[in-house]
């Protein structure tokens, strides 16, 4: 199975307004959460083994926000429509523009993401708990798992960024500033940054920015990749796969190479949300795969409208290993979306705003006023037998099945949501809507 995902966002410039220029000059605290004093008064919450509370309070944040952002990219969607994405790719890539935020701009970023909600004093300590979470997520659990995360600034080579935006930016995320010539040679800047893009996605993610979308004012392009692949705990026997078909609606229909596996998983059937829970895991065991598939009679809409962290939390919580007969597609699926327009609407505005931006802390010397001009995500999901990213052909034949009356059965033959995860701390990599498996548009 492989997964790779890029998210990018471009800046443009036009005249400073502000006399700060220190990178985390500028500090957010939400007066509603609690500090640690106050929190104690409270039900405690069980935290995983060894991992920092505020790291905790990050992966949930993040949580949250591939949710709301799920939620919204599924309103401009039909219901048959794929959807896929890393949550965390575009979260991490917002994280690195707070680093120069300062005043609305700085405090909608911290809302939208949900970074108001780590029980920390200021919106400062955020990108030490991102670089924690970071040191957790990329390190190396198996030798057939791959999860890699790859930052990068590319600058105008004659605009003058903050030295210590830079050096945090290179710091914190590894991300050093590359300077390119967006005046005078915007399209050959631009596929420059493809070019590294592709490469850092093992060539899973190409053309990310569209013909246009650099030009003579753009003044820095931020970017944020993540790649993952990765083989199955319990790999499929693919004589057992065979053509079968997926029920995209009611009325439509179309052949996928259903595989079948009969193993131990980690499984949970929750009535009240009409829902059936799988959980899949990778070599390892530290990233699994979570499918959650709605009942015959039931919608997906209806259970991606009720779906909220707590609720994917507590079917986690409450699945049991158990014997369970699978049969689920071999797919491949491609998203690609505008940010801009989707954060819009969930309240991040000044930071795409002329007259509204206030990024102070992202250049020298009061030079120019930044803003984001736009923002672009694109991801890649594909999925097989081996959960390799080699695909193979396979015979369209079922092996001879033993009769387990005990076992329960799970069979995706109709749109699900699947969530690709780090197990120990519920962090959510991708997340992804798969309609139709079909069309890998």
């Amino acid at each position: 199975m492989l997964a790779s995902s890029e998210n990018l966002l471009s800046w443009k410039g036009l005249k400073i307004v502000t006399d700060e220029n220190e990178v985390g000059a500028c500090i957010y605290r939400n007066p509603n959460v609690l500090d640690e004093e106050d929190a104690a008064i409270e039900a405690p919450e069980t935290i995983p083994g060894s991992t920092n509370p505020r790291v905790w309070e990050l992966s949930k944040a993040n949580g949250r926000f591939a949710l709301s952002l799920f939620k919204q990219l599924s309103k401009g969607k039909p219901e048959d429509a794929n959807i896929f994405m890393s949550p965390l790719s575009i979260s991490t890539a917002f994280a690195m523009t707070k680093l120069g935020a300062c005043n609305s701009t700085l405090e909608q970023i911290m809302q939208v993401f949900e970074f108001d909600t780590i029980k920390e004093k200021t919106s400062d300590q955020v990108h030490f708990f991102f670089a924690k979470l970071n040191c957790r997520l990329y390190r190396k659990t198996h030798n057939s798992v791959e999860l890699v995360s790859a930052n990068r600034l590319f600058g105008e080579k004659t605009f003058d960024f903050n030295e210590n935006y830079q050096n945090i930016s290179e710091m914190v995320y590894g991300a050093k500033l590359l300077p390119l010539n967006f005046k005078e040679k915007p399209e050959l800047s631009r596929e420059r940054i493809n070019e590294w893009i592709s490469e850092k996605t093992n060539k899973r993610i190409n053309n990310t920015l569209p013909e246009g979308s650099i030009d003579v004012n753009t003044i820095l392009v931020l970017v944020n990749t993540i790649y993952f692949k990765g083989q199955w705990k319990h790999k499929f026997n693919r004589h057992n796969s065979m053509e079968s078909k997926f029920h995209v609606s009611k009325t439509h229909s179309c052949p996928v190479q259903m595989m079948y596996q009969e193993n131990s998983y980690h499984y949970g059937y929750f009535p009240e949300d009409k829902v059936k829970v799988l959980e899949m895991f990778y070599n390892g065991e530290g990233i699994s795969m979570m499918i959650v598939l709605p009942d015959k009679d039931t919608k997906l809409a209806e259970v991606e409208e009720n779906l909220t962290l707590k609720k994917l939390s507590g079917w986690l919580s409450n699945m049991k290993n158990k014997p369970v007969a699978v049969q689920f597609p071999r797919f491949r699926i491609e998203d690609n979306f505008s940010l801009k327009e989707k954060l819009q609407a969930m309240g991040l505005n000044d930071i795409f705003s002329t007259e509204h931006a206030s990024l102070p802390g992202m250049v020298a010397n009061n030079q120019n006023e930044l803003y984001v001009s736009d923002a672009f995500h694109k991801a890649f999901l594909e999925v097989n037998e081996e959960g390799s990213e080699a695909a193979a052909a396979s015979t369209i034949l079922f092996a001879g099945r033993s009769l387990n009356l005990n076992r329960e059965v799970f069979v995706a033959d109709r749109p699900f949501l699947l969530f690709i995860r780090e197990t120990t701390i519920n962090t959510l990599i991708f997340a992804g809507r798969v309609a139709d498996p079909c069309s890998d548009k």
